[in-house]
């Protein structure tokens, strides 16, 4: 009660009891302001200021979350545009994609017959060699190969079978083309000087030192036109070397026979010396078949002395072989004859202890070693297998 009492004191206090005076058209009018009075007075403002606080308060409210929701939308009406424009964007890239498909596969299907007929132009020059049907038939088989696939598959393996087939010919281009060269470095000769340098392909001479020419009359990208021309040109000189090693003296002067004497020097049978021996000695029995070992033509036949009967053929390109103490002969001079065919028998004429053949082979004028030919002769064939 005290505090209560203290209380009311204080709003005495704080609102004493006021009078107004107010004259109006010279009359003067009170009025009394209670202490009751200005507390209804301060009430009331107090409940109209809270009220507008309020209601100030409920609209900032009302704006900011008006706001918040305007820049959710803002951004979500920003994400659909954004995905509506990247499915847009994606749908004008398939489409280009689609086009450029159609485009692309018209243009794969002309390079690969382009790249088709100049491959064919290739292998004809391949057809026919010895062992080529072994070394493409893989690579063929394998270009064959996936049939069952989608066109797009198809028309990819194609394009690989191409590159497989033209790198299985190259390969065995330069294969035959490097046992060759050895067949002649084994025979003493030198390869370059019977293989030409110029190289054709499918018949008609193309000069091969600009790949980009090559490209342009093959019509076919410029790395297939190199690979092309360094098969072509691996080919042309295997073919160049492989005619060139059926024209050599490279074959057995005689069939199941034995060597007896080597090339160089030897004792002598006559004078028990150190003498020097041109050729090779082969024993055999009186009459056995004696055949060229190389194509040519018979450029003499009759008595040397020391050789007793022989027989020369020439075989061109500066190579000679000789064929002594012969016991008959089966050709006459100037008779062509083949790599095989008989041309005389055994026999022990001249200079000589034995039935036997001396064989010689010369270059140039000078006196070879036959075994080496003959070594080369049996590696060219296993080349040819």
């Amino acid at each position: 009660m005290q505090r209560l009492a203290k209380i009311a004191r204080s709003l005495v206090e704080l609102f004493p009891e006021r009078h107004l005076y107010v004259r109006s058209g010279g009359a003067m009018k009170a009025f009394v302001l209670t202490t009751r009075k200005q507390l209804i007075i301060a009430g009331a403002v107090a409940g109209g200021a809270l009220w507008m606080g309020v209601c100030t308060a409920a609209m900032l409210v009302n704006l900011l979350s008006a706001s918040s929701a305007d820049r959710e939308i803002a951004k979500l009406k920003a994400q659909s545009e954004r995905y509506v424009a990247d499915r847009q964007a994606r749908l004008d890239s398939a489409m280009a994609r689609l086009n450029a498909a159609g485009s692309s596969g018209a243009d794969a299907a002309a390079s690969i017959e382009k790249r088709h007929a100049a491959l064919a132009l290739l292998l004809t020059d391949v057809k026919g060699a010895p062992g080529a049907a072994e070394a493409l038939t893989p690579a063929i088989n394998r270009a064959l190969a996936g049939q069952d696939a989608s066109p797009v598959r198809r028309v990819e393996m194609v394009r690989i079978g191409q590159e497989q087939l033209l790198e299985a010919a190259d390969s065995f281009a330069k294969s035959r083309a490097d046992r060759l060269r050895l067949a002649f470095r084994m025979a003493g000769l030198s390869p370059s000087s019977f293989s030409d340098g110029a190289g054709s392909l499918g018949g008609p001479l193309i000069e091969s030192k600009d790949p980009r020419a090559l490209a342009a009359v093959l019509d076919v990208d410029d790395d297939f036109a190199v690979r092309i021309q360094r098969a072509a040109r691996d080919l042309s000189e295997a073919k160049a070397l492989a005619a060139a090693a059926n024209d050599l003296p490279l074959a057995r002067p005689t069939s199941n026979t034995q060597q007896t004497s080597g090339f160089g020097v030897r004792f002598d049978p006559f004078t028990r010396r150190p003498a020097y021996h041109s050729g090779l000695d082969f024993s055999g029995g009186y009459a056995t078949p004696i055949y060229s070992t190389g194509p040519g033509v018979v450029a003499y036949v009759g008595q040397r002395s020391g050789y007793g009967n022989v027989v020369e053929i020439d075989h061109g390109r500066g190579l000679k072989t000789r064929y002594a103490h012969l016991s008959g002969f089966s050709v006459q001079r100037g008779q062509r004859v083949a790599i095989g065919q008989r041309i005389a028998s055994m026999g022990s004429t001249g200079r000589s202890t034995g039935t036997h053949l001396h064989y010689e082979v010369w270059v140039n004028g000078r006196a070879q070693n036959p075994g080496r030919f003959l070594k080369a002769g049996q590696y060219v064939l296993q080349a040819a297998d």
